[in-house]
């Protein structure tokens, strides 16, 4: 007898990462179902469009935040894949919207798996960022999860994200996974005309993924052959070695598909930040394809993709003289809010300190003539996470979390720990008195710590001074 088929619930299916997983999922409509929670907005039905005759698929029309809504959903499913919410730059103007959807989303779906009668059956796939550890330029720029959970300043969208993941990690739920998701490249990407293109600096770096990738991971951990060990766990979405660009190689190559030999052309080389952006290379990204193989594509491969699929204008973008490109479409941006050359306009020295380190740094930046290409080093390293991490958590106890606790600062204050009890919270105070809860896999694993301190990015150096594992990412560089 055939296997039933896998009904999930797909949010965000609009966007350019649903998209691409509903285009996954009509390849498998032998084995997968789909529930897309959608607004009924132009903009969506116009999405939807493409997939009308998509007999696996049902869409509700909803609100993410409408429990009665998600409740409905949730309980015809066996698997939520959590994609919806609101992404930078959207998140960057409208930060009360991205902290309502992003976490409140969240929390609803949380309330509707507990409410359901069996609670374990469901798995819940929530979706982070990259953002969420912050600007790791070199020499900070290997990572891997349960480094220091920390934003940049401004960034809104990281904190949401932060806070989201602290709620399905101690939901209690029995059933969970969360995916902190890297760059995604796709077509769009060669289209964004926005103040962020500026905030990247061109020594950082990332490790991009295709949207394609990033489709087949959500479709395969629908499938009957995920491991039980995936769940339970923190991911960071990578595509591997080939996909670790710095951002100036990322800019050219970016420019050199549409035909622009040299990009210098477009840009005075202080328009760009020289920190405040996110950026990692993984030490562990591997580890989540081994556990559900998804990356099929190279760079290049995506790259060619991208530059068919975009209008002719991009396609052709070498042939337009440089200095129109640089005065009547990227400077107007920089100048726009937001924007960095904004703030060196109107003197507003908070967001030339977070963008470039002071005034004076920026002044001393240079032209063209002077610039070197980025070349951070290529070995991996590795933070201290401030405890014995070759110890199975199963055997962890409360000395354990004493020395983790101490290596960030803080203490731990409940006396009474059950050894090998990894989900549930403890209660712990940080270096500046703050109180809080949080389970020793949140901590541990996970990386974060206070609560009240990560929300203040501006502070995060003082923080360090009696904060070691901070310390350690806040420090030169």
């Amino acid at each position: 007898m055939a296997r039933p088929r896998t009904r999930v619930l797909l949010t965000g299916a609009t966007g350019n990462w649903g998209r691409a997983v509903l285009r996954e999922f009509r390849t498998r409509a032998d084995r997968i179902e789909v529930v897309a929670l959608a607004r009924r907005t132009p903009r969506d039905d116009a999405v939807l469009l493409e997939f009308h005759d998509m007999d696996t698929l049902t869409v509700i029309r909803g609100d993410l935040l409408d429990d009665a809504v998600v409740e409905s959903c949730v309980s015809r499913v066996d698997l939520v894949l959590h994609v919806g919410g609101v992404v930078s730059p959207a998140a960057d103007e409208h930060p009360d919207l991205a902290r309502a959807v992003n976490i409140g989303s969240m929390r609803t779906i949380i309330r509707a798996v507990a409410a359901q009668p069996e609670p374990g059956r469901i798995g819940v796939v929530g979706i982070g960022s990259v953002a969420e550890t912050g600007d790791r330029n070199p020499p900070h720029h290997w990572g891997r999860i349960g480094d220091p959970v920390r934003a940049s300043q401004f960034d809104e969208y990281a904190q949401t994200k932060i806070i989201a993941e602290r709620e399905l990690v101690d939901s209690g739920l029995p059933k969970w996974a969360w995916l902190r998701q890297t760059g995604i490249f796709h077509p769009g990407v060669l289209q964004i005309r926005d103040p962020i293109m500026t905030h990247p600096p061109f020594a950082g770096v990332m490790e991009w993924v295709s949207a394609e990738d990033s489709a087949r991971l959500l479709a395969n951990l629908c499938e009957a052959h995920v491991p039980v060990e995936f769940w339970g766990g923190i991911y960071n979405v990578g595509g591997g070695e080939g996909w670790r660009l710095t951002n100036w190689q990322f800019q050219t190559a970016l420019a050199s598909a549409m035909g622009v030999r040299d990009v210098r052309r477009w840009y005075d080389r202080n328009w760009f930040a020289l920190k405040n952006f996110h950026g990692q290379w993984y030490t562990d990204s591997d580890r989540l394809h081994e556990l559900v193989p998804f990356r099929r594509d190279t760079f290049d491969e995506a790259m060619a993709r991208a530059i068919a699929a975009a209008p002719r204008s991009v396609r052709s973008a070498g042939r337009v003289p440089g200095w129109i490109v640089k005065h009547l479409v990227v400077e107007p941006l920089t100048r726009r809010p937001r924007g960095t050359m904004a703030a060196v306009r109107s003197a507003d020295e908070k967001v030339i300190d977070a963008f470039f380190g002071s005034r004076a740094a920026w002044e001393a930046i240079g032209d063209w003539a002077t610039f070197v290409e980025p070349a951070p080093d290529r070995t991996p390293s590795f933070l201290d996470h401030g405890y014995d991490e070759t110890k199975d958590p199963a055997s962890w106890a409360r000395a354990d979390y004493l020395e983790a606790a101490a290596f960030r600062g803080g203490r731990l204050l409940t006396a009474d720990v059950t050894p090998g009890d990894v989900a549930t919270p403890l209660d712990w105070t940080c270096a500046f008195g703050h109180e809080f809860a949080a389970s020793p896999r949140l901590v541990l694993t996970a990386g974060h710590w206070c609560p009240v301190c990560v929300r203040d990015p501006a502070g995060y150096a003082r923080q360090a001074e009696r904060n070691p594992f901070l310390a350690q990412v806040e420090g030169p560089g």
